[in-house]
Parts: C-alpha cells; sequence; structure tokens
C-alpha cells in the first residue's frame, strides 16, 4: 500500500524534516535514513514503525539543516596558555590587567569560530526526543494515509466482488444446460462415425450420466460463491488481510480454470474467462492491502 507524509519544523540550529514513503511489499521492509550522528534513532523508528504497519516497504528519513545562527565559538587552551607565560615573562603587570586578556584572546588561533555539527546537535537529549516525538507523528500521518488508500481499495474491491457474483451467476443458470449439451455432442459424434444405430440405448444413457459427472460444475460455483462471501467477510473485518485476500485468490483461479476445463459450451467459457480477469483484478489490488 502507498502513502506519504511529512512533518517539519525548526529550532535554534537550524530546521528538520522526516519523511516517510510507503510502497507495495509482501513483507514489512523498514529502511531508516538519518544523519550522523543520530543512528539511535533508527531503531526506535523500526520498532516505532512495526507498531503501526504489518506489510509494505517503508523509507524514512531525517532531514536536518543548519543555519548560521548555529555558529559557537572554541578556545585553544595550550595557545592561550602559551601566550600568557609570553606576557607575564615581559610585563610587570598581571594578565589580567589593562585588558591583556582580551588582547591575547584575539591573536589568531587563540579563538575561533565554528559552526554547530548534526554530532553536536545529537548529543542533546532534549533535541534527540523532540525528534522522536517528530517520527512518531510522521509514521501516524503516514498510516492515515494508508487508511485513506485502504478505504478507496475497499470500494474498488467490492465492486469486483460484485461483478464476481453476477457472472457466477450466470454460469450457474449455463451450467443447467451441460448435460443436454453433452448428450447432443456425444450423438453428434457417432453420428459421424455412422456408429449412432450399433451403440445400445442403455451404453449410450450410462456414456451420457458419466459425461455429464465429470462436467458437471455446481461444485465449483458453490465453491466460487463460499470464496467471494469470504473476501467480502475479510473487507469487513478490516485489519491486515492482505495475505489472506492473497491466498483467495489463488482459489479464485483454481475453480475459474476447472470451470473452463469442464465447459460444455462457449457460453460458460467465456464466463470462466470473465472470472479469470476478474481475479487478476482482484488479485492486482490485494498486493496493495496491508
Amino acid at each position: 500500500m502507498t502513502g506519504f507524509a511529512r512533518v517539519a519544523g525548526e529550532a535554534s540550529w537550524g530546521s528538520w524534516a522526516w519523511e516517510a514513503k510507503s510502497v507495495n511489499g509482501r513483507s514489512l521492509d523498514i529502511r531508516v535514513n538519518t544523519p550522523s550522528g543520530f543512528e539511535a534513532l533508527d531503531q526506535h523508528m523500526k520498532q516505532a514503525a512495526k507498531k503501526h504497519f504489518a506489510r509494505g516497504s517503508l523509507q524514512l528519513g531525517l532531514r536536518i539543516e543548519l543555519t548560521g545562527g548555529t555558529e559557537a565559538l572554541s578556545v585553544n587552551a595550550a595557545a592561550l596558555k602559551s601566550l600568557i607565560r609570553a606576557y607575564e615573562q615581559i610585563s610587570p603587570h598581571p594578565v589580567t590587567d589593562d585588558n591583556a586578556l582580551a588582547t591575547l584572546m584575539t591573536v589568531k588561533g587563540v579563538v575561533e569560530a565554528g559552526s554547530a555539527s548534526t554530532r553536536d546537535i545529537a548529543t542533546d537529549e532534549d533535541t534527540v526526543e523532540m525528534l522522536k516525538a517528530a517520527g512518531d507523528a510522521v509514521l501516524a500521518e503516514l498510516a492515515g494515509a494508508r487508511h485513506a488508500e485502504g478505504d478507496a481499495l475497499d470500494t474498488l474491491l467490492g465492486s469486483h466482488l460484485d461483478e464476481m457474483d453476477a457472472a457466477v451467476a450466470r454460469a450457474t443458470s449455463l451450467a443447467a444446460d451441460q448435460p443436454k449439451l453433452l448428450k447432443a455432442r456425444l450423438e453428434k459424434q457417432l453420428a459421424e462415425l455412422e456408429a449412432d444405430q450399433s451403440v445400445d440405448a442403455d451404453r449410450m444413457a450410462a456414456e451420457i450420466a458419466l459425461s455429464a459427472a465429470k462436467a458437471d460444475v455446481r461444485e465449483e460455483l458453490d465453491r466460487l460463491s463460499a470464496h467471494i462471501a469470504s473476501a467480502r467477510d475479510l473487507l469487513a473485518k478490516g485489519g491486515a488481510i492482505g495475505r489472506k485476500l492473497d491466498f483467495l485468490t489463488q482459489e479464485f483461479n483454481r475453480e475459474a480454470n476447472t470451470l473452463c476445463s469442464k465447459s460444455a459450451s462457449l457460453d460458460l467459457t467465456n464466463e470462466g474467462l470473465t472470472l479469470k480477469g476478474l481475479v487478476d483484478q482482484v488479485k492486482e489490488q490485494a498486493a496493495n492491502v496491508e
């Protein structure tokens, strides 16, 4: 099931954004991409995603952009101490007098300005907790997007099942003519072989009965109706039903194939082919269901 969600915000050090994407998958595959230093968020997001989803391929990404306002000052203590010792050797005044210390700190290499890195930000517990909460929010938003798609799929699958029901009803009506059609076919074959007068009537009746039994499709049609009812129950129940729907499509296809192989008329075969086409559509959409 597909979906997309985005949650973004700003902090004193810059801006951040969580993005979550979901595509179809037979199992649950979670991939988390975070900036350097935020590896601890990977496990949190994977565990949180499992609470929302049971199927699909998820891509979760955190993007951080630092601003110029994050510049920090760093002091080269060793260089400063060396300058202080040199100053005290040549000056009768303490280094704290006459703003001497301030002057020494202006020497190149003593004080340096630099921007905070993502690793620096990742050491702040409040920031990490904030990003965890934002990650939970983007997962909830993604789940909502997938639920919205699920509602649309429910309507579409229901429509396919209605069409299958109608096809089964037409096939059931056509199946009533199977014995008559088989008898006519057998009689035509015997006539073409000029053997219709030499076959005993009882033997003829037995052959027709045997052929009719082999071509009886009522059991397949009953199973198709039962499988359709099961699919409707799954849709009404909701939850993680994708795998069960996928299994049902295999059963649908098996019965439709048997119906076509037993058919004694073009009309019944066409209904079987119609069912196979609808089964393919249900199977395609079942892959999108969690």
